[in-house]
C-alpha cells in the first residue's frame, strides 16, 4: 500500500472508520475515498456496485458495520444481522469483481464463543456457544470472516480479517440506551457531575475485567496489518490489559471530575466474569498499543465535551 495507493474507508463516520482516517493522513495516505450513508448505501448492492466501478480503490478498510451495546443486540437482533451482512456481502463481492489489491475486514471479539478459554485466542473461532445477547451480530461477523476466506481460497484475493478488542475514543457513541459501556461511563458520571448527584448506580459487583483499546490504536494497528499480514488467519487486536469494571469506574470518576460516591448495584447481574484477547499474534509481529487506558479515557472525555457542543453529533446522544 503506496502513499498514492486509492483507499477506501468504508464507514468513515464511525468510531473506527474517522480514526482510520485520521491515521491514514497522519501517515501521508493522501488519496483516500469514503462516503456518508446519504451518499452510499452500502446495504444497496446496484449502489455499491456503481461506487467500485466509478471509484476502483486499489484498497479497502471495511469498518462500516451497525454496532451497539447489550440493549441495542438484544432489542434488534433482526437489523443487526440483516444490516451487517448486507453491507459484508456487497462491499466484499464488488471489492474482488473490481480488483481490489487488499481487504482489511474488521470483526469483532464477540465472535469468540461465551466460555472459550481466557485470554481468548485466534482458534477459539467456532469451537462453542456464542453468548445469546450478541448471537445476531457475532454470527453477521463470522459470516464475514468465512467470505473472506472463501474469496481468498477460490478467487486468489487478497481479504484479511482482524479482530478488536473494546474500542474507545473520538466520536464515539454516548447513546443512554446503545453504546458501550466506557461511553456509558462517561455520559453517566458527565450529567452525574453537572447535576450534583450525590452518587452513580453501576450494575453489578464491579469485579468482572475487560480489556480496552484507543481507536487510534487500533487505526495504526489495521495500517500495520494492511502492510504487513496475509492469508487466512485472523488476527486479534487489542491491549493486552484487563481491567476490573470497579476500577474503570473510578478511572472515568477522576477523568470526569465527578466528586461524589460510586455505588454497585450487586442485585444486578455482572455479564461475563473475563473478556480479555489473547494478542500474541500482532506483538510477535512487532505492534504494541501506545495510549494507555487512563491517558486515553482523559483524550476520550475531552471529545464527549466537544461532540455535546455540536449539533451535528446530536445523533450520538
Amino acid at each position: 500500500m503506496q502513499k498514492s495507493s486509492k483507499i477506501f474507508i468504508a464507514g468513515h463516520n464511525g468510531l473506527v472508520g474517522s480514526a482510520l482516517v485520521r491515521k491514514l493522513k497522519e501517515k501521508g495516505f493522501a488519496n483516500l475515498v469514503y462516503r456518508s450513508h446519504s451518499e452510499l448505501d452500502l446495504t444497496t448492492q446496484p449502489a455499491v456496485e456503481r461506487f467500485f466501478v466509478e471509484e476502483k480503490p486499489e484498497y479497502v478498510f471495511l469498518a462500516a458495520a451497525k454496532v451497539g451495546g447489550i440493549y441495542a443486540n438484544s432489542a434488534y437482533p433482526a437489523e443487526f444481522i440483516f444490516s451487517n451482512m448486507q453491507v459484508q456481502m456487497n462491499v466484499i463481492n464488488e471489492s474482488w469483481r473490481s480488483g481490489v489489491k487488499k481487504l482489511l475486514f474488521l470483526g469483532s471479539s464477540c465472535i469468540y464463543p461465551k466460555y472459550a478459554p481466557q485470554p481468548m485466542r485466534e482458534d477459539a473461532l467456532l469451537s462453542g456457544q456464542l453468548e445469546p445477547t450478541n448471537e445476531a451480530y457475532a454470527i453477521a461477523k463470522i459470516a464475514g470472516i468465512i467470505m473472506c476466506r472463501s474469496y481468498n481460497r477460490q478467487y486468489k484475493t487478497d481479504f484479511i480479517s482482524v479482530m478488536p478488542t473494546n474500542l474507545y475514543g473520538p466520536n464515539d457513541n454516548y447513546h443512554p440506551m446503545n453504546s458501550h459501556v466506557l461511553p456509558a461511563l462517561i455520559r453517566r458520571f458527565h450529567e452525574a457531575k453537572a447535576n450534583n448527584a450525590p452518587n452513580v448506580v453501576i450494575w453489578g459487583t464491579g469485579n468482572p475485567t475487560r480489556e480496552f483499546l484507543y481507536s487510534d490504536d487500533l487505526a495504526d494497528a489495521c495500517i500495520f496489518l494492511m502492510q504487513k499480514h496475509t492469508g487466512n488467519e485472523i488476527v486479534n487486536i487489542g491491549s493486552g490489559v484487563e481491567v476490573t469494571i470497579r476500577d474503570l469506574a473510578h478511572l472515568v470518576q477522576k477523568a470526569v471530575g465527578y466528586t461524589g460516591k460510586i455505588e454497585f448495584d450487586v442485585t444486578k447481574p455482572d455479564g461475563t466474569p473475563r473478556k480479555l484477547l489473547d494478542c500474541s499474534r500482532l506483538h510477535a509481529m512487532g505492534w504494541r498499543h501506545s495510549v494507555e487506558l487512563e491517558e486515553g479515557i482523559k483524550l476520550a472525555y475531552n471529545d464527549f465535551l466537544k461532540m455535546l457542543k455540536d449539533k451535528s453529533y446530536s445523533h450520538r446522544f
